[in-house]
């Protein structure tokens, strides 16, 4: 692999972030516990990355502890990421996984460089910072702690389930934090299907309730939507019902985006699994297009928003900003309100809305 080999003073500019030093590979681990994943543990020179300025995302910055995913989503945006490793963006994304495991440590000396603004920091943005190999390598407490510690406002996107683990930590932390659940798919046997690493939809629900009893006001994310499996009224009805049910108060909602490394992955997947909506989603998708259709989009928002309102639920299309962005953009210092999708303690603290 492309990461051998190298000198711990070689730096590739072109490098996934945290792995420029490719020599940083400490070792290479197997483990009955997690059957068919091979870790490989690294030494990172960087913690934080800095999102680029053409980006649209809401954020400045994010870290990743992880790169790949366990949780094997057919659909999931980062795959391709790993392609640079010389490894594939498809079985070697879900089983090769590799873990920093020193980014507590490099994170804590970032954060306490007198240039850092405390500008907020984003979790889950690539891969889950709380997918199954963090039960082996718990490194989320030490960036959490550097976090909160260095007095930096942030958000976590998960699907994972672990997030209880450290509920007390982030409900105890004195800085504005927003936590946000994906959960895509409310059938049983079509999650387990697409996404066979993830925790159950009825595990992640309880861990949303479980974050709002913490104090903490959580949004779902209701994405990806899938054109003829998951985008009828009664299904949509049904998810948002189990979302207010367990106590979410915020829904971001998008439809099913196919990026390079994703799309080969998932048409394998459509192929296998649902060869009759094949020619359906070829022309929903066709060529290089990541994107469904705006005619679409357009369709979906309305059959979603008047749903949205039933349940008295906040949010709404992934392309609008107010919702999409809202729940982990820092406010003002002072400015007062409950936010959405966050907990912020102490008299001082701003809050993420």
């Amino acid at each position: 692999m492309r990461w051998q080999g190298q000198s711990i003073e070689e730096t590739d500019a072109s490098a996934l972030p945290g792995l420029e030093s490719i020599e940083g590979l400490v070792r290479t681990v197997r483990t009955p516990d997690f059957q068919g994943i091979t870790f490989h543990e690294v030494h990172a020179k960087s913690a934080l990355n800095r999102v680029p300025a053409m980006s649209a995302m809401p954020f400045a910055w994010t870290v990743n502890p992880y790169r790949g995913c366990s949780h094997a989503c057919a659909y999931c945006f980062a795959r391709n990421t790993h392609t640079y490793l010389d490894l594939d963006a498809g079985r070697d994304f879900d089983s090769q996984i590799v873990v920093k495991t020193n980014v507590a440590e490099v994170l804590r000396r970032e954060l306490a460089k007198p240039t850092w603004a405390h500008e907020g920091v984003a979790l889950g943005t690539n891969t889950d910072p709380y997918q199954r190999a963090e039960g082996r390598y718990r490194l989320m407490p030490g960036i959490i702690e550097a976090l909160e510690t260095s007095g930096t406002p942030f958000s976590i996107l998960t699907k994972g389930t672990l997030l209880r683990r450290d509920l007390p930590q982030l409900a105890a932390a004195r800085v504005p934090i927003s936590i946000a659940m994906s959960i895509a798919v409310f059938d049983d046997a079509l999650q387990q299907s697409l996404e066979p690493g993830t925790p159950t939809t009825a595990a992640r629900l309880s861990t949303v309730r479980a974050a709002t009893d913490a104090g903490f006001t959580v949004t779902v994310f209701l994405m990806p939507i899938l054109p003829h499996l998951t985008d009828s009224v009664g299904v949509l009805d049904g998810a948002l019902a189990e979302i207010r049910a367990a106590g979410a108060t915020r829904v971001v909602f998008g439809a099913l985006h196919l990026r390079p490394g994703a799309k080969e992955w998932f048409w394998e997947w459509l192929e296998r699994e649902h060869p009759e909506l094949v020619p359906a989603y070829r022309g929903l998708y066709p060529g290089a297009s990541a994107y469904a259709p705006q005619g679409y989009r357009k369709w979906l928002a309305g059959r979603v928003r008047p749903l949205l309102r039933r349940h008295r639920l906040a949010g709404g299309a992934e392309t609008d900003a107010e919702s999409a962005d809202a729940w982990r953009r820092p406010a003002r210092k002072g400015v007062a309100g409950d936010g959405a999708g966050a907990r912020a303690t102490g008299p001082r603290a701003a809050r993420l809305f």
